[in-house]
């Protein structure tokens, strides 16, 4: 049951007379009888009276007791500073000059000031206290340890205390800052990372939370396996512009995710170059409902283009880009666009319409299985489609082309595989064939592997497998995959496009290769859960068209090195554009004839290095095509 407003008002006024008697006390060394200035009782009356004014104006009595905070003792230090002031600055220079005499002491009146702070403070404090043990002492507490003692751990800690009040109880600051060592904040101890191995054990924690997103990657990683393998719940405060009217609640601290832990440092980039090819500037974006061609539509906003146009065939995912474009980033200058890549005659229209001067080429079917079953849908949207997109932007003087590959065109074992690289073919040949003839257009490709959280990443699938109870499939325990993030990604692949002169094939630096197997089971841990024993693991075998471990993209005898560290160019063999045409128009061809066979023969003869894995094409490798 809460106290009454007027009840608090009450209890106010009674501190201010306590601190005021005791402030008289103090100044004269506790002689009653010393207290001989003229205006003892009407100062003391003028002082109380300006008090209740300062509370009435202030609403210091308002706030709800059992739940007190920083913002109540805000206004009790404004109301009681400013009838401080009040009298000091105006009323006893104004005794003075009048009657010679001040109206109350300087000190008694700084006396009564401190008093009354401490005493309202304290005693709503101690209710507090009070209540929050009485509330919670039969329920049990989750210990707390807060990793950043800066201004986002103290945040942290207060809206544990103001949110949760006595369920959670923060038994520990952690912090690389070595001055914070051994200090106190908010009454909690900070220690060194140094100490966190023992910490987790002697404080008994159940939770740890990173207050702040500014942690290395590499240090972040080090203390959820730590916490994993002691059973311990990993949650991490969102940045700050995520924040509710730029204030933060529990119900925003979430759960680390598996894409957290696999982040590397943020990427440096040419912004000047970037922006010098991006601003005031028409870009087409195809796939752009896709994971990766939405997050360059998120990417390109910030360096102002004329006009984005987005380009998907999917309706309901364009719609909720647009959605997101005009509600979270208020951006009005884009066009959504419906339209398939591999039809002409709508790409066609698009290009004379909206005239574009750069294009990203996202759009692709991805999936390598359902790949290796539709061939001819591969062929058709990953070859002709980007035929179409390419030839598109000759005629019409776009300056540049920027294609988004995939690792698996190095040396492909699928369907899909293949299909992205006769596309890398086709316009790199194309690349070379319009410089010849004195063109203006420059194509570029961008490869890399596989991107954490997009539709086709085994995040996704790992996540509602998890959720359900499992079992967890994964097709062989020895498989590794590269990975990295969506805005990672795209960040690279405008890095590239701006840097490219044309005709480059740009690959990225990965990093190191994880076992999926690994991944599966830290992100099971991350739920809470302990794998082979809550959640089962099952190995499903090999896909069609699967390999068991992704081409090294960055080895330094394939590649050559750019300005930016994370950037190569891919050393590949080079073909005659007459050549490519011929071949590619042959292929398109036969997408009538709905042959498989015909089809993928047709590919392993233009591309070798085409070997297929664990599929029914396995046998044309053996054949003299």
């Amino acid at each position: 049951m809460n106290l009454s407003r007027w009840s608090i008002l009450l209890l106010d006024l009674g501190i201010v007379i306590s601190a005021i008697l005791a402030a008289h006390l103090l100044r004269f060394n506790f002689e009653w009888g010393s207290i001989d200035y003229h205006f003892i009782h009407w100062g003391s009356g003028m002082l109380l009276g300006i008090r209740l004014l300062g509370f009435l104006i202030f609403k210091t009595y308002t706030g709800i007791i059992f739940h007190t905070g920083l913002e109540d003792a805000k206004r009790i230090f404004i109301a009681l500073g400013g009838g401080t002031l009040v009298v000091s600055l105006c009323l006893n220079p104004l005794g003075y000059w009048i009657t010679g005499y001040f109206f109350l002491p300087y000190s008694v009146l700084f006396i009564e000031f401190f008093l009354s702070i401490f005493l309202m403070t304290a005693y709503r404090a101690f209710v507090k206290v009070f209540y929050q043990e009485l509330t919670y002492r039969n329920q049990e507490r989750k210990r707390v340890i807060i990793y950043g003692a800066g201004g986002g751990g103290v945040m942290v800690k207060q809206v544990l205390d103001r949110e949760l009040g006595g369920n959670y109880s923060v038994g520990a600051f952690v912090d690389d800052d070595a001055l914070l060592h051994k200090k106190r904040l908010l009454g909690v101890e900070i220690y060194p990372y140094s100490k966190l191995p023992r910490l987790l054990v002697t404080a008994q924690a159940d939770v740890l939370i990173f207050s702040t997103m500014g942690i290395p990657p590499q240090r972040r990683q080090e203390v959820v396996e730590l916490c994993l393998h002691h059973g311990i719940k990993v949650l991490h405060v969102p940045p700050v512009e995520k924040w509710i009217n730029g204030e933060l609640s529990f119900r925003q601290i979430r759960e680390i995710r598996i894409e957290d832990l696999l982040e590397r440092n943020p990427i440096q980039l040419d912004e000047a170059n970037i922006g010098q090819q991006l601003k005031g500037k028409t870009i087409l974006v195809t796939g752009a409902a896709g994971s990766i061609g939405s997050e360059i539509a998120r990417q390109i906003i910030r360096f102002h283009p004329q006009k984005l146009v987005l380009l998907d065939q999917g309706e309901t995912p364009l719609h909720e880009l647009e959605l997101e474009l005009k509600g979270y980033f208020h951006f009005q200058n884009y066009e959504v666009v419906l339209g398939d890549v591999r039809n002409t005659g709508r790409m066609r229209r698009i290009f004379e319409y909206f005239q574009p001067d750069i294009v990203y080429h996202a759009a692709a079917y991805k999936h390598v299985p359902m790949m290796e079953n539709n061939p001819s849908e591969a062929l058709l949207t990953n070859v002709k489609g980007t035929q179409v997109i390419a030839d598109l932007a000759v005629e019409f003087g776009v300056k540049k082309v920027v294609l988004v590959s995939t690792d698996k065109a190095v040396n492909p074992s699928s369907i899909m595989g293949a299909s992205k690289r006769m596309a890398e073919i086709y316009i790199q040949s194309l690349d070379r064939q319009v410089r010849q003839m004195g063109g203006a257009t420059r194509f570029i490709t961008t490869r890399f592997g596989n991107v954490l959280g997009s539709s086709g990443s085994v995040i996704p699938l790992f996540k509602k497998q998890i959720a359900t109870g499992g079992p967890v499939t994964i097709t062989h325990p020895d498989m590794t995959r590269f990975f990295m993030t969506i805005p990672e990604a795209c960040q690279l692949v405008m890095e590239a496009g701006a840097m490219g002169q044309g005709g480059e094939i740009f690959v990225f630096d990965m990093g190191q290769s994880i076992r999926i197997l690994d991944l599966a089971r830290r992100m099971i841990r991350l739920s809470g859960l302990e794998p082979d024993r809550d959640i089962p693991i099952v190995y499903t075998g090999l896909r069609p068209g699967e390999k068991l471990f992704e081409e090294i993209l960055n080895n330094a005898e394939t590649t050559l090195p750019t300005h930016h560290s994370k950037i190569l160019i891919a050393s590949v063999r080079e073909y005659p554009f007459e050549e490519v045409k011929k071949r590619t128009e042959q292929l398109i061809e036969l997408f009538n004839t709905q042959d498989n066979a015909r089809i993928v023969a047709l590919l392993k003869k233009f591309i070798p290095e085409y070997k297929s894995n664990n599929s029914v094409f396995e046998e044309l490798d053996e054949q003299d095509v």
